[in-house]
Order: C-alpha cells, then structure tokens, then sequence
C-alpha cells in the first residue's frame, strides 16, 4: 500500500524551482514603460502647432464663451457639414 505518490511530490517541487527562478528574475530588473514616437509623428505634431499659431488663443475664446452662454451655433452650417455623412 502507498502513502504518498511520488509523481505528485516531484510536480510541486517543479511548481516550486519554477516559482523561485522567477522571482529571482523580476527582482533584479524593474522594466519601466517607456514610449517611442515615430519621426512621422513627430512631424505631424509640429506641422499641427505650426498650422494655427493663435490657436490656444482661440480655444480660449471658445470656452469662455461657453461658459458665459454667448456661443452661438449656426444651424444651417452644421447642416451642410453634416449632411455629406447621412447620406
């Protein structure tokens, strides 16, 4: 009559050694994120802010007239931009 198996003792002591080697592993090295833009996108970027210099001046226009409710949206214009996308 058998007690203990042998073949699940051995499985655990694999789980273990696997587990240990791992850890020893990730200790030493702490991998930070790190990202990488394209030259492309970069390019982009800097023909977007080059485009509309005045443009944060603009934006900022915009939102205080939001905020103050004097904004005012011209129904047909936002027909006619929209309406290419409806049909």
């Amino acid at each position: 009559m058998k007690i203990n198996e042998t073949g699940r003792i051995g499985a655990y002591r694999a789980y273990q050694q696997h587990a240990e080697t791992r850890a020893n592993q990730t200790a030493g090295k702490k991998r930070k994120d790190e990202v990488q833009f394209s030259a492309q996108a970069m390019e982009l970027l800097g023909a977007q802010r080059s485009e509309e210099p005045n443009r944060a001046q603009r934006i900022e226009a915009l939102k205080n007239e939001v905020t103050s409710g004097t904004y005012h949206v011209d129904a047909r214009e936002l027909a006619d931009k929209l309406l290419p996308f409806l049909r």
